[in-house]
Order: C-alpha cells, then structure tokens, then sequence
C-alpha cells in the first residue's frame, strides 16, 4: 500500500499538542494515532487522544519527568502522561509477536519505525497517525475506506481475527457507530471466525456489545450478522425465521425484534429490552385449532431468560435489573385514563414508564396494521402523563402528604402494618377518594387502624 499524507487545520488539544512538541523536540516522533484521527477526518470530535512515539518508555519519563509520569503498562510500551490533569497514553512504536491467548501478544518488540507499529493494528480507519500540525500519516488506506466508508482489516483479516477475537465485534460496533459497509473478505472471516467469541471474557464482550447496540446501524448490522452474535448469545438462534402464525404479526420473531429495535432511540436500555423482549415465545408457542398462534406467558419466560443472559455477560445490576423488568410488563396495558397512569407512575417511576412507553411504542410498530389503533392510544397516555408530572400529582409515598413518622405520632405501630396503611393511603389519593392533604391523611389512616373493618383491610 502506498504512503499517502493529508494535511488538514484541526484544533488539537493543548494539553496533547503539548505532549507532541516536547517528544519531538526531544529529537524523537510522536503522533496522535487511532481512533482521534479517524474521528477528526470524519468531522466528530474525539473523545479521547492516544499518542504513540519512536521514544522508549524510560526516554518518555526522562522527557516529562517522574512527577508526570505513571508507567501503566511498560510491557506494552505505554506510559501515562499527565499534564495540567490531563492523562494520556503513549505508547512506543512496537511490533507485537503472536497471540496465544487471542488477547494479548506474547511479546513485543519496540522499533523506531511507525510503519511497522501501524502495521500491526486492527482496520485501516484505526491505523492513521497525525503529528502536531496536523499532517496525517497513512501506510495502510486508511483515509480512502474513511472516504469510501469501508471497515477493511489492516493486511490480512484471517490474520487480524485470530489474534484477537474481541476485533470481530469491533468491528460490528464501528460499523454499527459509523454506518460504514464491511469489506468482502473482512466479512466472510467474520463470518468464519465467529465461534472463537465464545473464548472471549464476558466483560469485554459487554463492553462492546453495549456500545454496539447504540449505534445507529445496529439492526442493519444485527440482520446480517445474527449467527455472529448467536455466538455470543446463543438464546436468540431459535428466533430465527420463527413464525408466529398470529393476524397481529407479518413478522418472524427476529424479524419482529429487529424492526421493534429500530424504532428506538440510541440508548442501551431501550436496544436491550427490545432485543430480549420475545426471546422467549420460541419456547410456549401453541396453535388453536384455527391455526392461529399463540405465545401465552412468554413475557414471564422472557424476563426470566433475560435475567439469565445478562447475568451470564456480567451486565450491571441497574441495567440488569431495569431490562428484566421492562420485559417482563412490556405487554402490559397503558389505558389512557388520569388514574391509570397516576398508578403505573406509583407502580414504575417516571424513568421507567417513559422507557415502557417508548417500548410499547416501537413493539406495536412491528405488528401487523390490526394493532395500529394504539398509537392513538399510547400518545393519550404520553400526554396525561406530562400533564401529571406537569401538575406534580400524587404518585408516590415521597408526594403524599403525610410520612411513616406522622402515623407512628398517632399511635400506629411501626413495621407491617404502618406500611399497609400508607399502601392504602396512597391508593386512595390516586383514585382521588381522598384530598393529599395531612389532615385528611391522617383522619383517614386513625379511621382504617380505628374501624371494626381495619383489620381486614390491613390484610389486604
């Protein structure tokens, strides 16, 4: 491949600027490399810079000095620089041995040669280099896949996979963030190559599959390489091509996942759920004797199956948590009256309900025309839901009037039965059966410990 450099005006950092003259006035080379530079060409601000040096890890802290300097990886040549706060990585130009774990290389040779270290990374839009005043370096064709949109790997892509399988799913994300199309070969080894995900850490296959599922292009990419992520989670392989024989569907199930998942906005809790949502109806699918199907209790069976997978890839517990529970009641009804959707905000928490909304949402636009009365219906809710939040209704123990102390002050126990009566209390103001008003609250709340009844109702 030959040489090709690109001189364009960007803004770099001080701070990194900063890093780049004082190496080279060192006499040694430096450049921000990696992903920086495919951002800056491609007109996104990077998020962070990476710099890598003709310099050796001990010239790199006789330049900056101990106080500067954290050796955070000297194995790998990397050695944090931190300036006015700001860290950086640098990394000496190496060469990387073989990979025997298919992570790490066994060793690595330090050279003064940026081609070769360039040489040894994973696509072409990760192997640009460009020094302080924005001359960008490229040996492998980088800058013509960024302008052609190609996600191509750096020489050959059997190679480049089985050194690390984890560059299989990067990959899938930068084609799902970028929109890029993945080169012929680069796709069939891919392809090929797929089950050495199942060697992979569950952390670092979340890593990437969460940031995969915020990419713009997921489904497009989803749709292509399902048997590629049916490695990773091997629940979604019997959705394929499922049929769901139902006048509510014109979907198979992964077909239906994938249109549902389009209709989301680009944030992992949503992706998530909707990707999970019917992973169960595979599994309790039944016929009547008028051919129609049906998927009773798949909802439950989803949840359950959701729970298992995300806690298989090591999943934080507030996404874990949040996706079982969304799955679990993503069926449930959202009736556009004032009392109902007082009672799913007490039930879920706004976060929560403005998620199942959207949810709802996307899974009816991946049913049949029979189902698109709810629209309607699910915008009704939406309102009378910002019209509550709007009017700071009632909806919680936090928006009642009265606290678990004002009821022990008279003379309620504290424990089972404090409890069943603010549960009460709070039912009550929902269905507007009573004012939120303290003496009124606390009227109410003698009234239910007091009547002949009470004991009843607190067993409720």
């Amino acid at each position: 491949m030959k040489e090709e450099r690109q001189r364009i005006a960007y803004p770099i950092p001080k701070t990194v600027y900063e890093v780049l003259r004082r190496i080279e006035t060192a006499g040694r080379q430096a450049y921000v490399v990696g992903g920086a530079v495919r951002d800056i060409l491609m007109q996104k601000d990077p998020s962070d810079y990476d710099i890598t040096t003709s310099a050796t890890p001990s010239e790199i802290m006789e330049i900056f000095g101990q106080e500067h300097c954290h050796p955070t990886g000297l194995e790998h040549g990397t050695v944090t620089v931190v300036l006015d706060g700001v860290p950086m990585e640098v990394t000496t130009f190496r060469i990387d041995g073989d990979y025997q774990d298919f992570r790490h290389p066994d060793d690595v040779v330090f050279t003064r040669s940026l081609e070769e270290d360039v040489k040894r990374r994973d696509f072409t839009i990760n192997s640009l280099a460009m020094d302080k005043d924005g001359e960008i370096v490229d040996y492998c064709g980088g800058i013509e896949d960024i302008r052609a949109k190609v996600i191509r790997t750096v020489g050959s892509a059997d190679r480049r996979f089985g050194e690390d399988a984890l560059r299989i799913l990067r990959g899938l994300r930068f084609a799902s963030e970028t929109g890029f199309r993945i080169e012929e070969d680069t796709a069939e080894q891919i392809h090929k190559q797929s089950g050495s995900l199942s060697l992979l850490s569950a952390e670092r296959i979340w890593k990437e599959l969460t940031r995969f599922l915020c990419g713009e292009n997921c489904v497009k990419v989803l749709r292509e390489f399902a048997d590629v992520f049916a490695v990773v989670i091997p629940e979604i392989r019997p959705m394929f091509g499922f049929e769901q024989h139902n006048p509510h569907h014109i979907y198979d199930v992964w077909e239906h996942t994938l249109v549902a998942m389009d209709h989301t906005q680009q944030d992992l809790i949503p992706r998530l759920t909707m990707l999970l949502h019917d992973i169960g109806k595979p599994s309790c699918f039944t016929m009547d004797e008028k051919g129609v199907g049906h998927f009773m209790g798949h909802q439950k069976i989803s949840a359950e199956m959701a729970e298992t997978i995300l806690k298989r890839l090591k999943s934080d517990t507030a996404t874990r948590e949040t996706v079982v529970e969304l799955v679990r009641v993503h069926d449930i009804t959202l009736e556009p009256r004032l009392k109902i959707v007082r009672r799913r905000l007490a039930q879920y928490g706004e976060a929560n309900l403005r998620y199942l909304i959207e949810i709802k949402n996307a899974d009816m636009h991946a049913h049949s025309e029979l189902s698109a009365y709810r629209f309607a219906e699910l915008r009704e809710f939406e309102s009378l839901l910002d019209q509550t939040i709007q009017m700071n209704l009632c909806c919680s123990y936090q928006t009642l009037e009265i606290s678990g102390k004002d009821l022990i002050e008279i003379g309620i126990e504290p424990g089972q039965t404090l409890g069943r009566i603010k549960k009460q209390l709070l039912d009550e103001v929902i269905d507007e059966e009573i004012p939120n008003e303290k003496q009124a609250l606390l009227a109410r709340a003698s009234e239910i410990a007091g009547s002949v009844n009470g004991s009843d109702i607190l067993q409720q």
